[in-house]
């Protein structure tokens, strides 16, 4: 059996990470941009994360079909 995650966990993360997006989206479009070091904080750090999480979830689903 290999290491790492399984296919079911992969699935999980990328809704997960998924909905996340929508959800840090929704929040720019209803509040505004951020400004100062929120900008870091929301785009650089939840956005890089979350999106990061989602490209390799779905990498990893797309080539263990």
């Amino acid at each position: 059996m290999p290491a790492g995650p399984s296919r079911g966990e992969h699935l999980f993360r990328l809704i997960f990470s998924l909905c996340g997006l929508v959800l840090l989206v929704a929040a720019i479009v209803i509040r505004g941009w951020p400004r100062g070091a929120a900008i870091f904080e929301v785009i650089g750090i939840a956005g890089l994360f979350l999106g990061g999480s989602a490209a390799w979830s779905a990498w990893k689903l797309w080539s263990n079909r």
